[in-house]
C-alpha cells in the first residue's frame, strides 16, 4: 500500500475482535504493523473470525494482560469497546494512541487515495441503516462510484483491502456510525455529516443521556467551512446540541436541516409532499416527491428519505435519480418490513427497534396494533411509550428478560400478556387478531437474551408467521 507509512513496524494492539476487529487487524497488518487481537471471549467463541486473520497475527484471548497495553505503540478498539476499560485509560494516560475502527480506515483512506474521496457519515439512534442504503443507491445510480459501509455490513477497513487498488477511483464513502465508533475518532472530518435523531438508547453504556448526546456530537466537531451538517429540525435534544455546540463556533460547517412540521433551508413536509428549499442548487420550495409515491412507509421513513435527498442533492445528484430511487427502494430487512398478510390481518417485522424511540415511530405509523415487546433491556424508560401505546395497541404481547419491568410500566395501559418464546408470541397474537389489525415486532429492546443478533429475531419472527400460514 504505497504513500502509507504511519502504521509501518509499529506494534499495534486491535480491542475486539469480531467485524470491527477483524477488518482492523488485517489492514493493518497489510500495512506493516506488528498486530496482536486482544479480545476477552474464548478462542473457541471467535475461531470463525480467527481463521480469517492473517497467520503472523497474534490472537490472545480469555483476558486482558496488562502487559499488552503496556508493550504496544498504538491501540486500535473496535465499537463494543468501552473506552473506559482501565487497561485502556491507563494507555491514553502515558500518551498511547488510542483511535477506533473508523477513525483508522478515515486516516489509510485519506492517505491512499487522491484527494477526491469525500465522507459522507450518517448518525442518529434510529434510521441510520435505511438513509445510507438510499444515501448509496441515489450516488450509484447517478453513476458516482462510492464505498458504502461502516456500522451497517462490512466494516470499512475490511473493503479497505479488498478495493486497495481501485481506492482512488472512489468519489464518495458513506458510513453509518454509531455512538460508539464515534467515541474513538480523532481527526475524522466528514464532508457531510447527519444526525437524524437523539431517543434514548445504549444507556447500560453511557452513565447519563447527556454523555450519549455527546458521543453523537462528535461526528462535526472536526468538520469546517465548506462542509455540512445536516440535521433534524424537529428533535428538540439535536436543537439544544446545535445551540450549545456549533453555534459558538466561528469556522463552521454548513447547517442545513429537514423536517415535518415546518419550512427549513434543507427539506420540508407539507401536505403530503417532500419539498426542497436549496437556493443554491434549486429554486425553493421545489416539488421534490409526494409521499404517496416513496416506496418506504411510516413517518421516520419520511424523514429518512428527506434526509438521504438533501444530502444526494449536496453530492450532485440529478431529482430525477433521488425520485426514482425514492420510488422503487421497499426498505431494509427488519426495519419495518412488511412480511405478509394472513386473514386480513397484517404481519411487520421491525426486530431494528431495539429502543423506545424506535417503538414510537414505528407505533405513529400504525393503528389497531397487536405489538410484541420485550427482550434484553438497554437501561430504556418505557413510560415514554404511555401515550403512544394507549392510543395504538389493542394487545400487548411480552417475552425477553425485560418482560416484567415493561408490564410494571405499560400493563395498566393496555392488555398485557407474557410468553415464553417467538413461536408462542406470534400464536398467540394471530389469534387475538381481526382482520385490519396489525401484529407488530418492535421489541424496544436488544435481542441478546434470546437470540444472537436482532436479525436472527427478526427470523425467528417470520418463520413463526411462515408456520401460521401453513396452519391456517
Amino acid at each position: 500500500m504505497e504513500g502509507i507509512n504511519t502504521f509501518k513496524d509499529k506494534r499495534v494492539l486491535v480491542v475486539g475482535l469480531k467485524r470491527s476487529g477483524l477488518g482492523a487487524a488485517n489492514l493493518l497488518h497489510g500495512l506493516g504493523a506488528r498486530v496482536t487481537v486482544n479480545d476477552r471471549d474464548s478462542r473457541e467463541a471467535l475461531s470463525g473470525y480467527i481463521e480469517r486473520l492473517d497467520d503472523s497475527i497474534e490472537v490472545i484471548t480469555g483476558e486482558h494482560p496488562d502487559h499488552l497495553f503496556y508493550e504496544s505503540d498504538m491501540i486500535v478498539v473496535s465499537p463494543g469497546v468501552p473506552m473506559d476499560m482501565p487497561q485502556i485509560l491507563s494507555a491514553m494516560i502515558r500518551g498511547v494512541p488510542v483511535i477506533g475502527e473508523l477513525e483508522l480506515a478515515y486516516q489509510v483512506i485519506k492517505g491512499m487515495g487522491d484527494g477526491r474521496q469525500r465522507f459522507i457519515a450518517v448518525t442518529g439512534t434510529n434510521g441510520k441503516s435505511t438513509t445510507t442504503t438510499l444515501v448509496h443507491l441515489m450516488l450509484r445510480e447517478a453513476g458516482l462510484k462510492s464505498l458504502f459501509g461502516g456500522n451497517i455490513g462490512n466494516a470499512l477497513s475490511e473493503m479497505i483491502l479488498d478495493l486497495e487498488s481501485q481506492i482512488s477511483g472512489i468519489e464518495f464513502i458513506v458510513a453509518e456510525v454509531s455512538s460508539f465508533q464515534l467515541e474513538s475518532i480523532s481527526t475524522f472530518r466528514p464532508y457531510i455529516s447527519a444526525i437524524l435523531n437523539i431517543t434514548p438508547d445504549h444507556l447500560d453504556r453511557y452513565e447519563d443521556m447527556d454523555e450519549y448526546i455527546n458521543a453523537k456530537a462528535r461526528i462535526f466537531e472536526n468538520q469546517q467551512e465548506g462542509d455540512y451538517l445536516i440535521v433534524n429540525a424537529d428533535d428538540v435534544v439535536i436543537e439544544g446540541l446545535i445551540d450549545k455546540r456549533l453555534k459558538a463556533r466561528v469556522d463552521r460547517p454548513g447547517l442545513l436541516c429537514f423536517s415535518l412540521k415546518k419550512e427549513v433551508e434543507g427539506m420540508h413536509f407539507r401536505d403530503g409532499v417532500i419539498y426542497a428549499s436549496l437556493p443554491s442548487f434549486l429554486p425553493p420550495p421545489f416539488h421534490l416527491i409526494k409521499e404517496e409515491e416513496i416506496g418506504i412507509r411510516g413517518v421516520h421513513n419520511l424523514e429518512n428519505a428527506m434526509a438521504a435527498s438533501l444530502i444526494a442533492l449536496l453530492c450532485g445528484v440529478p431529482v430525477d435519480v433521488i425520485r426514482r430511487v425514492l420510488g422503487r427502494f421497499r426498505g431494509l430487512e427488519h426495519r419495518l418490513e412488511y412480511v405478509g398478510e394472513i386473514g386480513g390481518v397484517r404481519f411487520i417485522n421491525d426486530s431494528k427497534g431495539t429502543n423506545t424511540g424506535a417503538v414510537r415511530k414505528s407505533l405513529e405509523g400504525l393503528d389497531r396494533v397487536i405489538l410484541i415487546m420485550g427482550g434484553m433491556d438497554k437501561g430504556e424508560d418505557f413510560s415514554v411509550l404511555k401515550d403512544v401505546v394507549r392510543d395504538r395497541v389493542r394487545t400487548l404481547i411480552l417475552l425477553g428478560q425485560a418482560r416484567e419491568k415493561i408490564k410494571g410500566v405499560l400493563g395498566d395501559v393496555v392488555d398485557t400478556f407474557m410468553v415464553d418464546d417467538m413461536d408462542e408470541a406470534v400464536n398467540l397474537a394471530f389469534s387475538m387478531a381481526s382482520a385490519g389489525d396489525t401484529v407488530l415486532l418492535s421489541p424496544g429492546c436488544a435481542s441478546f437474551d434470546m437470540f444472537r443478533d436482532f436479525e436472527e429475531r427478526g427470523r425467528r419472527f417470520k418463520e413463526a408467521v411462515k408456520g401460521l400460514r401453513y396452519d391456517s
